[in-house]
């Protein structure tokens, strides 16, 4: 049997003339604490289980822990075994760390550069959609009307949310939402979260509106046209054509109607505008951006700052708030957004997000196209120089948000600030030419 002092490092095997000293010599003694110090220093062995014994595994779990959870939530026993007759894991999703196995070390901060905020916007791909959504403008301008009645959201808005998030219904999304979340509700890096999801799709299951082999999702869990999870879907999913079954994945009048009342639930405005291209003058710092700090529109157009259209703003929308929004400093499109802007990232929490709605919805209705303001030549910084930056504005006392290596609106803004402290004109964006100068 072999001792902790005969393990050597990997690449570091004994010299073959090499002789070991006496095991109670000092010099024995010392060699021993060096190898100890070796030992304890290697990273432990990943012991990889065969699939056969983790699928063994998962269906323990299931029995033992999954069910009694699922029961005290009110899940019933007859449509827990449904949901599970037959399942397996799906061993091809993304983000899978198997029992015995790690999670992959986070790259994010090794990422060469992220991309440029136009990149996100492909022209091709919103013409197509924009055409697609007037057609189908037309087609279903009953049931639009109806749904902008009922909870106040603009049909182009709901009929941008229902392009982006599944092609207006045409998108194959494929798997079983059950085997999906329990594989990752068992092995993923976000199991709390997906086991949440996990029984609420046992409670769509249990309350009728659909079989476990109807539930269709995506490799995340989304389901239906809507792209909800399980859990928007028990909040936000309604029967909107009254054959009582809220279907978001056949029904097109239940899936326009409930992107429209997530919305509306999440705080739309009624009569106002997601928001406005515009131009920020010299004279005004590109540093006030963020929904906290909020300012009567009436107040930016005094400022100076006009909409890009030439047309004035709306006079219901001068006496409302407004926000400042440049997700690319002074080297992109700028903007003065509403609170609906903000609905719309709870649909999906990015600025890139919500504005390729607006600009959809903006296509569909008013037949414009893409933001005059062209996006410069950022984004190709190392995550990890933007990382340093964000450190030593904070080391300076400035809120950059979260320190992640991105950009985000609390770290442009502070970026600016200091720029302007510092004598420099402010872009509100990082790039190199700053590395050396913020430390």
């Amino acid at each position: 049997m072999r001792t902790r002092d005969h393990i050597r490092p990997a690449g570091h095997p004994p010299h073959p003339r090499a002789k070991a000293p006496a095991a109670g010599s000092r010099t024995g003694k010392a060699r021993a604490a060096v190898l100890a110090l070796l030992v304890a220093a290697l990273p432990l062995p990943t012991f990889a289980q065969s699939r056969t014994d983790v699928e063994r595994q998962f269906q323990a779990w299931l029995q033992k822990d999954l069910w009694p959870e699922a029961s005290q939530a009110g899940v019933s026993q007859k449509a827990f075994a449904a949901a599970f007759q037959g399942i397996s894991l799906n061993w091809d999703l993304p983000d899978l760390v198997p029992p015995g196995s790690r999670p992959k070390r986070d790259q994010k901060q090794s990422q060469a550069e992220f991309s440029s905020p136009g990149a996100y916007f492909s022209e091709k791909r919103l013409q197509g959609l924009a055409a697609s959504g007037r057609t189908l403008a037309k087609t279903h301008a009953a049931t639009l009307r109806k749904v902008e009645q009922a909870y106040g959201v603009p049909g182009e808005i709901v009929l941008a949310v229902w392009g982006r998030e599944s092609g207006f219904g045409r998108a194959d999304i494929p798997h079983p939402a059950i085997e999906v979340l329990a594989t990752k509700a068992f092995m993923s890096t976000r199991k709390d979260m997906f086991r949440r999801e996990l029984i609420a799709a046992l409670h769509i299951v249990d309350g009728g509106d659909r079989t476990p082999a109807q539930l269709k999702g995506s490799w995340a869990g989304a389901m239906g046209q809507p792209q909800f999870m399980p859990t928007s879907y028990l909040k936000y999913a309604v029967d909107f054509d009254g054959d009582g079954v809220r279907d978001i994945w056949n029904s097109v009048p239940d899936s326009l109607a409930s992107i429209a009342n997530y919305l509306r639930q999440k705080g739309w405005e009624q009569g106002r505008s997601w928001g406005f291209e515009v131009r920020i003058p010299d004279g005004v710092s590109c540093a006030q951006e963020g929904p906290d700090l909020a300012k009567p529109i009436s107040q930016w157009s005094a400022a100076g700052i006009e909409r890009v259209s030439g047309k004035p703003f709306a006079r219901s929308e001068a006496g409302a708030s407004g926000m400042m929004l440049v997700p690319a400093g002074t080297h992109g499109p700028e903007f003065i957004v509403t609170p609906n802007f903000y609905v719309i990232k709870e649909y999906n929490n990015s600025d890139l997000y919500a504005l390729y709605i607006g600009n959809l919805a903006d296509r569909i209705a008013y037949g414009s196209g893409s933001f005059t303001g062209a996006w410069g030549d950022v984004g190709k910084m190392l995550r990890s120089d933007v990382l340093s930056m964000q450190k030593a504005l904070v080391a300076k006392g400035y809120d950059v948000g979260k320190v992640d290596g991105l950009p985000g609106y609390k770290t442009r803004r502070s970026l600016g600030a200091w720029q302007a402290k510092a004598g420099l004109q402010p872009t509100c964006y990082p790039d190199a030419s700053l590395k050396t100068k913020l430390r």
